[in-house]
């Protein structure tokens, strides 16, 4: 079982006036915070994945409306800030779906009344993440007991997402009850596995184990993984499911050895109005993230490379996917609709 404690130092702070974000960029190594002011510094801080995680991303750009809208609430203003920070990822929903609360709340006040209802909106969003990351942390450790060597991706703790995080959430719970060990994968090119999530377990006092995104597949194989969870930045009706780069590697993985392949994530990931993962924009991000690591120069200066943030993995290949509203099994159509119409579950009946 954890030995730590098992609260995640959150990723960002809101003391009603300004956000301060804790630059993810330059973890392990150093712990550094910056803060932002408004909407453009937000969308750039959002742009250079000092902030990152599909949930974590929406409450910032919440927050940065929010501020905007306390400097300038007119009109015209509000609404060219809104589409700043819609445009500083395409990928993950919850970026625009928090963006569009805080606007639709601003502009239903009286003129006097924006910032203070749109500072209340923000707020609220990372209320509802918080809480939706205590129930997806139950719900998920129940579905996973017994299950000791869990495979993740990329980071879903903290750092991504509200509370203790939505996939690695389920791995503080299930630290908690049993001896578990996690398994995290590196995640290239930008190495979030190896510098973000081992961090938080490191923290936490939980059991782990680092390996190259490659290894992933033959340690399945071999039975070394009891099952894979991971988090998810977009979610179509069908049940699809975006998630960072090499998710989809481990989807088929799991299948073929015949372990749970499990999507942890709030309800705000759910975009109902694309019908399948086909409509999902896959963000295309600079090919120097794969020229280097670490800061080193890998290959060629010039080589051309091809760098996709994330990829689609089919509903078809996905065991479960658990929310704060229940979970969804099979994944279907009409599973992942019904998510959307139930009422969450309150953390403490998970």
């Amino acid at each position: 079982m954890a030995t730590g404690g098992s609260t995640f130092t959150p990723a960002l702070t809101w003391d009603q006036r300004s956000l301060r974000l804790l630059d993810q960029t330059r973890l392990p190594g150093e712990e550094a915070w910056i803060e932002l002011e408004g909407a453009a510094d937000t969308a750039a801080a959002i742009a250079r994945l000092v902030v990152r995680g599909a949930p974590n991303i929406g409450i910032a750009a919440a927050y940065g409306l929010a501020m905007q809208i306390a400097r300038t609430p007119a009109d015209d203003e509000l609404q060219a800030a809104a589409r700043v920070l819609r445009e500083a990822r395409p990928t993950a929903v919850n970026l625009a779906w928090a963006v569009d609360r805080v606007q639709d709340a601003a502009l239903a006040a009286a003129p006097e009344e924006r910032a203070a209802a749109a500072r209340a909106e923000a707020e609220a969003i990372h209320a509802g993440e918080d809480a939706a990351s205590a129930t997806i942390a139950l719900l998920g450790a129940d579905l996973l007991a017994g299950s000791q060597r869990i495979l993740t991706h990329c980071n879903t703790g903290a750092l991504a997402c509200g509370g203790t995080g939505s996939a690695l959430a389920v791995a503080v719970e299930l630290a908690q009850r049993d001896d578990i060990t996690v398994l995290a994968c590196e995640t290239r090119p930008l190495l979030q596995g190896a510098r973000l999530t081992i961090w938080e377990l490191r923290r936490a006092g939980i059991a782990h184990e680092l390996l190259v995104d490659g290894a992933a597949a033959g340690l399945i194989r071999r039975g070394d993984i009891d099952a894979v969870i991971v988090g998810c930045d977009r979610v179509a009706a069908n049940g699809d499911v975006a998630n960072k780069v090499g998710t989809y590697a481990h989807a088929l993985a799991a299948r073929a050895g015949g372990i749970p392949f499990i999507v942890a994530g709030p309800t705000s990931t759910i975009d109902a109005s694309i019908a399948s993962g086909e409509e999902i924009v896959i963000e295309e991000r600079d090919m120097d993230e794969v020229r280097h690591a670490g800061g080193a120069l890998l290959t060629g200066a010039d080589t051309p490379c091809r760098n996709p943030a994330f990829d689609v993995t089919p509903a078809e290949l996905v065991t479960a996917l658990v929310t704060e509203r229940g979970i969804a099994a099979p994944v279907t159509r009409d599973s992942v609709l019904a998510l959307l119409e139930a009422g969450a579950v309150p953390a403490e009946r998970a």
